[in-house]
């Protein structure tokens, strides 16, 4: 076949399909100019999910009669120069206009403050009509009406009107995070109104946090602060005891871009990785502030993704900073588990309204208050149990690990407390032991609520901590193969992984290239006993190609010493003496990461005295 060459029409909705992907794209590229021209307020509204009718009002510098002229015109924009490595604004690109001017019907009213009046300019399906006269106070006004009309099969592949207009709010959600200092409003016939007012001062994230994310996040959050090489790292993230069912709410920026970066998500994830169930995500809002030239965000047109020219100093800033938090947290528990527990003491039937229609309260009791013992109830925000490992510790290591149980070990023996708590235990973050009910759970009394902590869980979490101090004290024990084990390999994943051969080596595990396709592992870390060495290294070389990080090994064995801390620990149904429990509440008050265990369940709920009272009809 001859080559020809498209035509001009072809070729700009072409580009259109890499920048103009659905309603939502169109609303983040328009927001995004608005940002850029300096607004400092953005009105967003829609019709039909943003298809009918998408409006972008902002009270930015405008445009003068000439810029309006090129505006629309494919590759023409004020925010570039010629360095493509000095990028400082959001957009820069110059295709967002023109290529939804070749899609859909778009309209344009701007007024620049060196102009007598406004201009205004319409763009239907590429062909730009002559710019005329409009009537504006300030600003810019862009209307995108009839997306795709131009281009009907697209349409096939939009999602119903409610879903496009759900995913524009999380673009307005999003680009709210980034900038507090604009006010943001959404509103349409095909949703609820949202008004994000700006927020100034030393706590103006705070605020925005709350409007976007809600007061619970706020209540729950850590705030993160590290600086590192030039590379700035900010924002608030969750405790461990505070989490989602899947990822949405990780909000991640860099130079003020909204980006959703695998390093960044795998950053968190391996902060997290021993404080939280693997199937539970942390809430983050973190941004990350570098030199442009330290970044790419050119990758894709649609700017989700960077590249960071140093990317292992930007994930271990995530990790350490993140941690490090948590640590300083300390015992500190989600303020949710206390709300939850009230909630679950305000019952959902009348008995007395019930027996009242029935002629007996034995006749009206619901169904499920059985006389049966169901046991204790689970402590809110349980998750996940622990998970059987897929690999035996090693013989020995049991015996190794028991000084770390011995330290903090806890005989059985009465669990009344009679005599009065003294003034400085009350007054302690965690409160003096009063009773131990069940024979799991331990009611502390503070100087304003008391505290329940579970048994168990606060002690696996006090034993782990006692098991990766010693590791990292004596390192990590290698056990040599007798004959190498050979793994066959794509070359590429053998490249990866002799280039982390160094690092993996740090954590037990030793490999070397074994010619072009294969791997051969000569010793492995003692601890995981006889693992099956082909699937680690291959989910080793799959965790490298994904995620660019090699914290397979490491995530193993903290999931062998969690595995020793749990059956290590004070089990539910063993009684502590007065004394025994005291020492458990001050142990958590002096390891980090104490409020919650192993597996992110949390090990302690606070209960209020004015809540407390409220159920009683005190307050």
């Amino acid at each position: 076949m001859a080559i020809r060459r498209l035509s001009e029409e072809v070729i700009n909705r072409i580009a259109a399909g890499e920048v103009v992907e659905r309603p939502a794209s169109v609303a983040k590229e328009l927001i995004e100019n608005a940002i850029d021209a300096g607004a400092r307020r953005i009105d967003v509204t829609t019709a039909g999910g943003g298809i009918a009718l998408l409006r972008v009002t902002d009270d930015g510098g405008g445009m003068t009669r000439p810029d309006l002229e090129l505006a629309v015109e494919r590759h023409a924009t004020s925010k570039l120069v010629d360095d493509l490595l000095d990028i400082r604004t959001l957009g820069f690109r110059g295709e967002a206009l023109a290529s939804i001017g070749a899609v859909a019907r778009l309209a344009i009213a701007t007024r620049h403050a060196a102009e007598p009046h406004g201009w205004t300019i319409a763009v239907e399906g590429g062909a730009a009509s002559p710019v005329r006269p409009a009537a504006l106070g300030s600003g810019t006004r862009v209307e995108v009406a009839d997306l795709f009309f131009a281009v009907p099969a697209r349409l096939k592949f939009l999602k119903g009107a409610r879903a496009e207009a759900s995913a524009i709010t999380e673009v307005v959600r999003r680009l709210a995070l980034a900038h507090p200092e604009v006010r943001f409003s959404l509103a349409g016939s095909d949703r609820s109104a949202l008004d994000f007012p700006a927020a100034t001062g030393p706590d103006a994230l705070l605020v925005r946090l709350a409007q976007v994310l809600g007061e619970d996040f706020v209540d729950n959050a850590l705030s993160i602060e590290a600086v590192r090489e030039g590379v700035r790292l900010s924002g608030h993230a969750g405790l461990p005891t505070y989490h989602r069912a899947n990822g949405l709410q990780q909000y991640l920026f860099v130079n003020g871009r909204p980006v959703r970066d695998k390093l960044l998500l795998g950053a968190i994830r391996g902060a997290y990785a021993d404080v939280m169930a693997r199937d539970r995500h942390p809430v983050a809002v973190l941004s990350i502030a570098l030199d442009p030239h330290q970044v790419d965000v050119n990758v894709h047109p649609a700017k989700a993704d960077v590249r960071f020219r140093d990317a292992g100093l930007v994930r271990g800033l995530v990790v350490g900073a993140i941690r490090e938090a948590i640590a300083r947290a300390g015992h500190r528990a989600t303020s949710t588990g206390g709300g939850a527990t009230i909630a679950a003491f305000r019952p959902a039937v009348r008995p007395a309204a019930a027996a009242a229609s029935a002629g007996s309260w034995s006749s009206a009791r619901p169904a499920s208050w059985s006389g049966a013992d169901r046991g204790p109830a689970p402590v809110a925000g349980n998750t996940a149990g622990l998970r059987a490992p897929a690999f035996a510790p090693a013989p020995g290591f049991a015996e190794a690990a028991q000084a770390a149980f011995e330290t903090i070990a806890m005989p059985s023996a009465d669990a009344r407390a009679d005599a009065a708590p003294s003034a400085e235990a009350l007054d302690r973050p965690l409160g003096a032991a009063r009773a131990q009910i069940h024979e799991t759970y331990v009611i502390a009394q503070t100087r304003d609520g008391l505290v329940i902590v579970d048994q168990h869980a606060a002690h696996e979490r006090l034993v782990y901590e006692r098991l990766k101090e010693t590791l990292g004290r004596t390192g990590v024990a290698r056990q040599g193969l007798l004959i190498p084990e050979i793994v066959d390999l794509p070359e590429e994943d053998v490249e990866r992984l002799a280039g982390r051969a160094e690092e993996l080596a740090m954590v037990g595990l030793v490999l070397e290239p074994f010619g072009p396709g294969a791997i051969a592992v000569r010793e492995t870390p003692a601890l995981l006993g006889k693992p099956d060495i082909a699937a680690l290294v291959r989910d080793l070389a799959d965790d490298l190609a994904e995620w660019d990080t090699t914290t397979r090994i490491a995530e193993r064995l903290d999931h062998v010493a969690a595995t020793m801390a749990c059956h290590g620990s004070v089990r539910a149904g063993r009684r502590l003496k007065p004394e025994e429990m005291d020492a458990l509440l001050r142990e958590m008050e002096a390891t980090p990461g104490s409020g919650q265990c192993n597996h992110g369940r949390p090990t302690y709920v606070e209960l209020k005295l004015a809540d407390i009272e409220r159920l009683f009809g005190r307050r």
